[in-house]
């Protein structure tokens, strides 16, 4: 079961990270259009800097359960390298809490934030695209990041650890 759940999150990590992908070829479609618009033709679009730096936000976030499925975070290795097998699962169950303490933390206030702008109706200054349209994204992809590092660490503490050292 706890294997169907890990590649369920993971086949959904990867739909959102395409997701997010998508995002980033219409703000490079929209940022060169706007690049045309003020030097080629001389009417700068107001609505370039605005669409694209909202379309970031979710961008930001879409991709962090891919990043995590492909074991794409930073590391220093070194010092995982001079541990023995203990200390490793010692270090990797210290981070995975970390990432459930701090991702949970993120994932809480990305759905708090995504009900405020639909219930007040906050829109856009120049777009006048409704504001959760923004929040909702990323507090999915915040969410989804969240269950699965918590699916993570149950299937590291569901494994018997290693005796043998280095």
């Amino acid at each position: 079961m706890l294997a169907t759940m890990l590649r369920r999150f993971e086949q959904l990590a990867v739909l959102l990270a395409g997701i997010g992908a998508a995002i980033i070829v219409v703000q490079m479609l929209w940022i060169s259009y706007g690049v045309f618009m003020r030097y080629g033709v001389g009417r700068p679009d107001g609505t370039v800097t605005e669409a694209t730096a909202l379309l970031l936000f979710p961008a930001a976030f879409l991709g962090l359960a891919y990043a995590l499925k492909e074991d794409a975070y930073p590391k220093v290795l070194f010092l995982r390298n001079a541990l023995g097998a203990r200390g490793r699962r010692w270090l990797d169950l210290v981070n995975l809490v970390l990432m459930v303490a701090v991702g949970g933390f993120f994932a809480i206030a990305g759905v708090s934030a995504t009900l405020r702008a639909y219930d007040s109706g906050a829109a856009s200054e120049i777009l006048l695209w409704p504001r959760w349209l923004f929040w909702a994204p990323s507090a999915l992809a915040l969410v989804v990041f969240t269950l699965y590092v918590v699916l993570r660490l149950v299937a590291l503490l569901a494994t018997p650890p290693q005796h043998a050292d280095r």
